[in-house]
């Protein structure tokens, strides 16, 4: 018996997740790199996946900061 094979994704707020090869991607999502063991990928995603903080989330704090910046001239 084969073992199952999965891929790295991440969608747009830089968030990832294991996905099963074969399946459909949602919508928003795409692979990253190549398949390999759900354990394989599930490392990979703890290499990637840094700062769990969505990136619009990210932006938001950068830009308050920009903006208090500014003021504290």
């Amino acid at each position: 018996m084969s073992e199952d094979l999965y891929f790295v994704v991440k969608n747009n707020e830089d968030q990832y997740s294991v996905w099963m090869e074969g399946r459909s991607l949602s919508a928003g999502w795409v692979t990253v790199g190549e398949a390999g063991s759900k354990q394989q990928c599930l490392e990979r995603v703890e290499q990637l996946w840094t700062d769990m903080t969505p990136r619009s989330v990210r932006e938001h704090l950068k830009q308050q900061a920009a903006i208090g910046d500014e003021h504290a001239v």
